[in-house]
């Protein structure tokens, strides 16, 4: 299908010629020299979206010469001008945990426009779509050779109602791709495989036009692909259907802020620990909702690898993402994974012609900037709860016990006897160590590594402390190739780090389940377990249920806290054990210096290896080929299905949009704090049979070994509002002492929110969610959005929002509302009983209004305060006057 580009009123193109082939682009010095302003320093990030203004410009229906001007405003106002503008990225990257509840609304929206007399093949993405399987494999089996195997059997048996469904819907849509099991995680494989730095296609004419290569996901580590330099970000799944239906995504010029990385890095460290102090450095900012660029003569000396680490925590810097201009390195990576070489000769070409290239005179303005030596980069680990909090490896042992004490409230020395074993369990020991995650595994330096640290210990004769779950997760199968090649897996295997699946893994919650016995010994002493993993998340509850405190690392260091089998030790200090003649061992034993590293990858990390693994990317195993489903145009659901079920959104849906309507006399459905994150409002990880969504489960004879995970069961609406703000560690202060994801009912008796809720909803009653600052941050978790509208919450009044998870209320047609004039809920002694009503909502309703907002606390007091509506956009207003974006899309689609 060609691309659709605008009428160019502007008149900005032209064209350029690279490895013989003469292709056209949109030229920012075209219109720079056409008095439409002065681009010359603007970042190289933000002119990628200025070039989408030009090819998209279209004389204002959506696209205007004032928004381009705008952006010679934005330089000229010293790195701002929050204008809002209409962005189309060149294509959607999806995984299957967001991608099914996708194509489950799009096969909604086949069914929906029917019913609205309408066409079914309106609804197929019109921008490019991959959705790569790389969420759903956990880790039953590991530390042997079926490892793998085993755990593949198990996600299939898992999983085919929904591979049955996504095979459908690639055969069903146009414009879809699915990457099958067992390929690797979605950002590596767009990093290695997918992403192409500038990319081309035939636009309506029949021209060959070249474009920055841009994407959003329905990741939010789909920041990864920055370090190629190609603008992507998370969005929700909802945002995504939306752009894949051809509508743009709108946005505000955004702040640029400039990293500037100088130095080198030194000896044993690694880029783990240098996006570790990256995102310390950058919350203590606060770069929520703008860009980050990175420069500086650092950059001549940081590998892709690195950059590409760095780039994917965006998420937890709080960044939009993190962005690295096209450079000498960038050629480098794309001539050593494979692509083709008339492709990089464009991408050089075209990033020189139009002012995406850095060098050493790359200077622009920035909004703000700070820097970084790196050679003042320490080895470093981050937790027990939070990405950003750093530790130096010199001080983990004493934060350890501070957290303990302060944090955890619990003693150190408590030791609890393992059933049927010779060991005692205490707080602090790593009770899961893992290898994963699309962070580090995409980096060679960090894996070789950690198989010559696996090489050393084995060779001493150490190996993983026996209650360790030691797991090996490439995020693709070119790692697996390049240890091999290296020999280095098997020594990984002599330690317990097998290879259990290509995938996210333990980063998602899908760690698996540790040994009974070890369970057992955590509940009965009530202690504080741990996990080390090579991720970029850690927060409470999502590694595992039995886990408190959860720390990321480099893989090295991964490896070598399975050698100790606890936190509570100094690595830089202490031995991590005894060699086979009783000597001590410490960590400089066994640790590789930079040189043994660079000359392994300068030999096994080849061109010749991600040609032959990527050369069947979409073909799969035989177990995916033997997965059948049917071509009809409108999925036929199974009724029976506990897996894929037609959602409620579109059902009895009206032709025209309705009104924004005040909300009077809410009640409370729960009052949170700061922080929470998308794991503890939206389904994740395991469930008990207890649950509401466990019981909704056994109902139907599904057996508790066959729940799957709250990820898997995304397709089905009826278990994910049962999930929502049901993890837990939730903490709803309504019910102080109480963790998970309980309230007070209309009675005010306790039960689950999904319970209270329901009751509510008999009633007619509308519901509103307090929080408190940073509210949604994590994942774009769509169901944190989906599950609280299908809850019946109204609105959402907190402190401050994440953007993504801001934009996805939105889209759901649920209204996020801030706190202004230093009002909070603590200020407001809020305790759950009140009523509220907001007011000021119907009407003209404009965006970032304040608008009035009475409480009614339980024993008569009103309390009137202002709210900020953060409907932040009129494109937004329209949205939530539709019910959501999806639907505004369908009415939309079904009157043409």
């Amino acid at each position: 299908m060609p691309i659709t580009v605008g009428t160019d009123t502007s008149n900005t193109r032209r064209s350029l010629t690279a490895s013989g082939a003469t292709v056209s682009y949109y030229s920012i010095r075209a219109a720079q020299d056409a008095g439409l302003g002065d681009f010359t320093r603007l970042p190289a990030a933000l002119k990628v979206v200025l070039e989408n203004m030009l090819r998209f410009e279209d004389g204002g229906r959506t696209i205007s010469v004032d928004d381009i001007k705008a952006f010679s405003d934005w330089g000229a106002n010293g790195g701002q001008n929050p204008r809002e503008i209409a962005y189309r990225p060149a294509r959607v990257l999806m995984q299957d945990f967001t991608g099914v509840p996708a194509v489950v609304d799009l096969a909604a929206m086949r069914d929906g426009i029917k019913a609205l007399g309408g066409d079914a093949q309106k609804i197929n993405p019109l921008t490019p779509v991959d959705l790569v399987i790389d969420h759903s494999v956990m880790i039953d089996e590991f530390g042997n050779p079926r490892a793998f195997q085993m755990n593949v059997d198990r996600e299939y048996e898992r999983n085919l109602e929904r591979y049955t469904f996504l095979k459908w819907g690639q055969s069903a849509f146009n414009n879809f791709r699915v990457v099958p099991p067992g390929t690797g995680i979605c950002h590596q494989v767009n990093l290695e495989y997918l992403a192409q730095a500038v990319w081309t296609d035939t636009d309506q004419n029949g021209e060959e036009v070249a474009y920055p290569d841009t994407l959003v996901g329905t990741d939010s580590h789909t920041t990864m692909v920055n370090g190629l330099a190609v603008l992507g970000w998370g969005v929700g799944g909802i945002e995504a259907e939306a752009a894949m239906l051809g509508q743009p995504i709108s946005m505000l010029i955004p702040d640029v802020v400039g990293f500037e990385l100088t130095g080198e890095m030194r000896e044993g460290t690694t880029g783990t620990d240098l996006v570790l102090k990256v995102v310390e450095m950058l919350r203590e900012k606060g770069v929520v909702g703008k860009f980050v660029e990175f420069f500086g003569e650092g950059l001549d000396r940081l590998p892709l690898a690195d950059r590409a680490t760095i780039a994917n925590m965006a998420p937890e810097y709080g960044a939009t993402c993190g962005f690295f201009p096209i450079d000498d390195e960038t050629l480098r990576y794309m001539r050593t994974t494979g692509r083709d070489e008339a492709r990089i000769a464009l991408v050089e070409a075209y990033a020189k012609e139009n002012g995406l290239w850095r060098d050493a005179a790359y200077a622009p303005i920035y909004t703000d900037t700070l820097s970084l030596d790196m050679g003042t980069i320490v080895p470093a680990i981050s937790g027990p709860k939070r990405p950003q909090d750093f530790v130096a490896l010199t001080e983990a042992r004493a934060a350890f016990h501070q957290e303990m004490a302060e944090t955890f409230k619990r003693p150190m020395d408590k030791e609890v006897a393992v059933a049927g074993e010779d060991y005692t369990l205490s707080s602090g020991d790593v009770v899961i160590a893992s290898i994963t995650s699309c962070t580090n595994t995409s980096n060679p330096y960090v894996m070789i590594g950690a198989g010559l640290v696996a090489r050393k210990a084995a060779a001493l004769g150490l190996n993983r402390k026996p209650w360790v779950k030691t797991s090996l997760a490439p995020g693709s199968q070119v790692v697996s190739a390049y240890l091999e090649a290296a020999d280095l897996q098997k020594d990984l295997d002599k330690i317990g780090f097998n290879l259990v699946g290509y995938g996210c893994t333990t980063c998602i919650g899908n760690s698996g389940p540790i040994q009974k016995e070890l369970s057992d010994a955590i509940a009965e002493g009530d202690l504080v377990a741990t996990s080390v993993l090579s991720g970029n998340r850690n927060f409470e509850g999502r590694i595992s249920p039995d886990v408190r405190a959860n720390y990321l690392a480099s893989p090295p260091l991964v490896v070598a806290y399975a050698l100790a089998g606890t936190m509570d030790i100094d690595l830089t200090n202490d031995p991590l054990g005894q060699d086979r003649d009783g000597n001590d061992v410490y960590l400089h034993d066994i640790w590789p210096t930079t040189q043994e590293i660079a000359e392994l990858v300068e030999q096994t990390v080849t061109r010749e290896a991600f040609q032959s693994k990527y050369a069947d990317v979409f073909k799969g195993d035989a177990q995916w080929r033997a997965v059948e489903t049917t071509d009809n145009e409108t999925y036929d659901w199974p009724a029976a299905s506990t897996y894929i079920q037609n959602p409620p959104y579109f059902q009895g849906m009206s032709k025209d949009p309705g009104v924004i309507s005040n909300i009077d006399d809410a009640k409370v459905l729960a009052v949170l704090g700061d922080f929470v994150t998308t794991d503890h409002i939206s389904p994740a990880g395991s469930f008990p049979t207890s649950s509401p969504a466990g019981r909704y489960l056994i109902e139907r004879q599904v057996q508790p070994r066959e729940f799957n995970s709250y990820g898997s069961r995304r397709g089905n609406h009826e278990v994910m509002m049962r999930g929502t703000f049901a993890n837990i560690r939730i903490k709803n202060e309504m019910l102080p002492g109480i963790e998970g994801g309980y309230t007070k009912g209309p009675d005010g008796t306790q039960m689950s929110i999904y319970d209270a809720a329901m009751a509510y909803q008999e009633n007619g009653t509308p519901l509103v969610v307090f929080g408190g600052e940073q509210y949604g941050a994590g994942s774009s978790r769509d169901w944190a959005a989906k599950g609280t509208n299908l809850l019946g919450v109204k609105a959402v009044i907190a402190e401050s929002f994440e953007r993504i998870h801001r934009s996805n209320l939105v889209g759901m047609g649920v209204i996020p509302f801030e706190f202004t004039g230093g009002d909070t809920r603590k200020s407001l002694g809020l305790t759950g009983d009140e009523t509220v009503s907001i007011t000021g909502l119907e009407g003209d309703l404009k965006p970032l209004s304040d608008v009035p907002c009475k409480i009614t606390c339980a024993d008569g007091t009103v309390k009137d305060i202002t709210l900020k509506c953060r409907i932040d956009t009129e494109v937004e207003v329209e949205y939530v006057e539709n019910g959501g974006v999806l639907h505004y899309v369908l009415r939309d689609l079904a009157k043409s």
